[in-house]
């Protein structure tokens, strides 16, 4: 597999193992959660190749920062778009999308969320392995 280093996550711990609203094996390390000075929470996501997060929503909008691997990014409508280190996502509120690994590398980003997100249904295992 490409980027197996990853494993590890990069810069911070690699984290808990997440259960629900993922499909494969993904990390979440929580970064900061304080209200003050930005009202943000920031998470540290490892993904191993082919995990992803459901389709999903933020209120509020979300920034994702690329910190290691290559994963796949998608609005909905909208063709998946493949994400690299260095890359930044400027997710807007209330669109739909999902973000996580492609088949063969491990994917690490920071998620940037300030306030809920709303969760939905799976990307269908036949749709992502035709990316």
């Amino acid at each position: 597999m490409e980027n197996e280093h990853l494993s590890s996550s990069t810069i911070f711990p690699l984290g808990n193992k997440v259960e629900a609203n993922f499909t494969g094996d993904a990390y979440l390390q929580m970064i900061f959660t304080d209200p003050a000075p930005l009202n943000t929470a920031i998470g540290n996501v490892t993904f191993a190749p082919g995990a992803r997060n459901n389709w999903h929503a933020h209120q509020a909008g979300q920034v994702l920062l690329v910190t290691g691997g290559k994963g796949w990014y998608q609005e909905e409508g909208q063709p998946a778009r493949l994400l690299q280190t260095g890359d930044v996502v400027n997710i807007p509120a209330s669109v739909r999308h999902w973000h996580g690994a492609t088949k063969d590398s491990w994917f690490v980003h920071l998620a940037m969320t300030p306030g809920p997100t709303d969760w939905f249904e799976a990307v269908h295992d036949e749709w992502y392995a035709e990316l």
